[in-house]
This record gives C-alpha cells, sequence and structure tokens, in this order.
C-alpha cells in the first residue's frame, strides 16, 4: 500500500515562509508525476504545483514566483517551498502522486494558515 504523508504546515504571518513536505513510503521513481493541490473552504480542489519524471515542473498562475516544487530522491520526499505567503494561500494542502500505469494516490493533507 503506497502512503503519502504531509508535513510542514502551520499559522504563518502575511509575507512569511514555509516549506511542506510530502514523503513517500516508496520510491517517488514509481510516480510518473507528483503534485502538490489546495483546497479552501467552499472551493474546489486546484493544481498549485507539479513535478514530472524529467523534471519539468508546472504553477498556478496565482503562485508564480512564489512556490517551488523540488524532490529529494534520497530521501523519496517532494517538497513545496512557498514564500510570500498571502492569506488567500490559507488551505488545506495535498500531495498527490501518480504511477505511470495510472494509479493515484493522495496524501492526507496539511493546514496552511496565512494570517496576522
Amino acid at each position: 500500500q503506497v502512503q503519502l504523508v504531509e508535513s510542514g504546515g502551520g499559522l504563518v504571518q502575511p509575507g512569511g515562509s514555509l516549506r511542506l513536505s510530502c514523503a513517500t513510503s516508496g520510491s517517488i521513481f514509481s510516480f510518473a508525476t507528483m503534485g502538490w493541490y489546495r483546497q479552501a473552504p467552499g472551493k474546489e480542489r486546484e493544481l498549485v504545483a507539479g513535478i514530472n519524471s524529467f523534471g519539468s515542473t508546472n504553477y498556478a498562475d496565482s503562485v508564480k514566483g512564489r512556490f517551488t516544487i523540488s524532490r529529494d530522491y534520497a530521501k523519496n520526499t517532494v517538497y513545496l517551498q512557498m514564500t510570500s505567503l498571502k492569506p488567500e494561500d490559507t488551505a488545506v494542502y495535498y500531495c498527490k502522486g501518480v504511477q505511470s500505469r495510472g494509479y493515484s494516490y493522495w496524501g492526507q493533507g496539511t493546514q496552511v494558515t496565512v494570517s496576522s
């Protein structure tokens, strides 16, 4: 059973930074793509950032220049570095991994709250 476990969320002031981590129970080599999504209260879940097996990344327009997705194969972990955080970044952040054979897995989510 593949498991993804997020960590690193919390309360931060506007303009602050956080780094989210997504640790996988197996090798991240098994995932064709990995991504970070978020869901704010009353809103649909949206893609924040993604990275594929070639290292290509993509970002939502709202986070470009502020967020960076990266991965550490040795630690089987994907990160989301978030800077210049805004109140509208407040949401539950989820990690998702999609294997080349099509199976997808979600983490349980980690809360990020940006407030003064």
